[in-house]
């Protein structure tokens, strides 16, 4: 795995990886949806996704990406806040997870296989972009690094993780 560029280490934050590689999977996924997920995110989402972190961050991968998109697409479609369609809608943003407090976290497609962090911050009643890829952005607001403002105060590393089946 890349070292991500602030230097946070997802090993040091999130322990080993719980589950088998779902590259596979997500692969799948990317396919039936007609996209190519970012490689950042596949790399990450593959080693530690379907989990729940400390309680609060939903991070989806293989196992249950597809069907948390079913749950959430339309209504995040019917949203005034939210400015995007949603995969599997052609052109979609990728929801890929949640917190807690009903915040839902996408990745746009920024065109030449660049894709952004972007969140619908229910309790902000806004849209929240960033100019971060996933790789970036994730290990550093684990490590409390940015995003502060509507995050939790992480605990001591390594974090407690939940497996969603």
């Amino acid at each position: 795995m890349t070292q991500p560029k602030s230097g946070a280490d997802l090993v040091q934050l999130l322990g080993r990886p719980m589950r088998p590689d779902s590259t596979k999977e997500l692969d799948e996924v990317a396919a039936d949806w007609g996209v190519r997920f970012p490689s950042d995110f596949v790399e990450i989402a593959s080693r530690y996704g379907d989990v729940v972190i400390c309680e609060y961050l939903l991070l989806c991968g293989g196992r249950s990406l597809r069907q948390y998109a079913d749950l959430m697409a339309a209504a995040m479609e019917e949203s005034r806040t939210v400015p995007h369609r949603v995969l599997p809608s052609p052109g979609g943003a990728l929801l890929w997870g949640n917190t807690i407090e009903g915040d839902q976290l996408f990745l746009v497609d920024r065109g030449g296989g660049r894709w952004t962090v972007s969140a619908f911050r229910r309790n902000w009643h806004d849209w929240y972009d960033t100019d971060l890829e996933f790789g970036e952005w994730f290990p550093r607001m684990l490590a409390g690094e940015i995003e502060t403002d509507w995050m939790p105060e992480w605990p001591t590393a390594p974090y407690e993780l939940e497996l969603v089946d």
